[in-house]
């Protein structure tokens, strides 16, 4: 019986630096679920539990395998000449026509701005001669 608890405790004691090793080694973006700090906490006081419970929901999901034989990892992207294209219609930020159409409209809105501006300098300055020579009456043309 005391062989049989020893090579239980053996067991746990290997899952536990199992599992901290592989915790430790993930890289930060691929640990799922709770923070890396937390996942270390849980392996080592909830010791088969925790362990367990990394390998289940903690570690980073395996690669796919797909039907065209190539293997896809979760969370990887895709390559550009493999990205899914989208077929229905774009949203606005992405849609090169509709940006370039809003560099021009900001451009004909520019010059629209500064013929506002030409002129109403124009005006103020009509404004001035007149009350600056008040003798004087200016008819528009």
């Amino acid at each position: 019986m005391i062989r049989f608890y020893s090579l239980l405790a053996l067991v746990d004691l290997a899952l536990i630096v199992i599992a901290l090793i592989d915790c430790l080694s993930t890289e930060d973006f691929a640990v799922r679920a709770l923070p890396r700090g937390v996942w270390v906490l849980l392996i080592l006081l909830f010791s088969p539990i925790g362990a367990i419970a990394w390998f289940v929901a903690g570690r980073p999901p395996r690669p796919v395998r797909l039907s065209n034989g190539t293997t896809w990892r979760p969370g990887s992207g895709f390559p550009e000449n493999e990205r899914p294209t989208r077929t229905g219609p774009l949203a606005p930020d992405d849609d090169p026509e509709f940006l370039r159409g809003l560099a021009a409209s900001r451009s004909e809105d520019q010059h629209l701005m500064q013929r506002w501006e030409a002129d109403l300098r124009r005006r103020e300055d009509d404004l001035r001669r007149r009350e600056s020579n008040p003798d004087r009456t200016d008819t528009p043309d």
